[in-house]
């Protein structure tokens, strides 16, 4: 969708940014495309699994402006496509959204243009600021005229580097984050901690530390059940697509 404006001398109608997710997991590929979904200015354009397929749909859809690129393909490695795709002439911004974490790998997407590096596993709410960031740091680059002042661009790589996403509290890993998280995606709603702890063999209390992080960062949605008597009990519900 595009944001018009509203009348004679106001902003721009201002394009949403069109995204091609390149992920070999589907159920992975299916997260991204729901998260993309749920951040206000990008529509994703296509997704692809492999390496190959990527090409081709950049090269079907010029129009493609964002492209978030997992690391680890079937048929090619992510820097690997980056380099076809500057050989090739394309200026399409990429974020890394990969497991990688060898800092020979980052210091090569660095090299190549990539914008951001966003490591798995991660919450919506970090995913969206990067989006959101990136979005920024696109707008304050596209000033009319094509001229910038050393302002702009000072203020546009400051949006890549700002978070303000809640991080993991003390004593929560990212492992056992993934492993909650796959856990809730696959099972059927709604979640209690005792359950959430059964299924992960964490404990109750740490099942919901998890949960609690995970609906701050806007996963889950808590409610209250009563269904018999004593204290209710809170049970969660996943918000992403499965």
């Amino acid at each position: 969708m595009t944001r018009a404006s509203s009348g004679p001398g106001l902003e721009a109608p201002v394009a949403d940014v069109r995204v091609l997710v390149v992920e070999d997991e589907p159920l992975t590929a299916e997260a991204h495309v729901a998260y993309v979904g749920r951040v206000d200015g990008f529509v994703v354009a296509a997704t692809a699994h492999d390496g190959r397929e990527a090409l081709d749909r950049l090269r079907d859809d010029p129009s493609i402006d964002l492209v978030l690129l997992d690391m680890n393909l079937p048929d090619t490695h992510g820097i690997a496509l980056c380099r076809a795709l500057r050989a090739a002439g394309s200026t399409v911004d990429v974020i890394a959204v990969t497991a990688v974490r060898d800092v020979q790998v980052v210091r090569a997407a660095v090299s190549l243009g990539i914008v951001q590096y966003l490591i798995k596993p991660f919450t919506f709410a970090t995913f969206a600021e990067r989006l959101e960031g990136y979005r920024t740091f696109r707008s304050s680059l596209t000033p009319d005229g094509g001229l910038v002042t050393q302002g702009d661009v000072d203020a546009g790589l400051a949006t890549l580097r700002t978070t303000t996403a809640p991080a993991l509290g003390k004593g929560l890993s990212p492992t056992t984050l993934d492993r909650v998280v796959a856990v809730l995606r696959g099972g059927p709603d709604p979640w209690t901690a005792e359950a959430l702890a059964g299924s992960t063999g964490v404990s109750r209390v740490t099942a919901r530390r998890y949960l609690e992080h995970l609906e701050t960062a806007g996963l889950v949605r808590r409610d209250q059940r009563y269904g018999s008597p004593g204290r209710p009990e809170s049970t969660y519900r996943w918000l992403g697509r499965r």
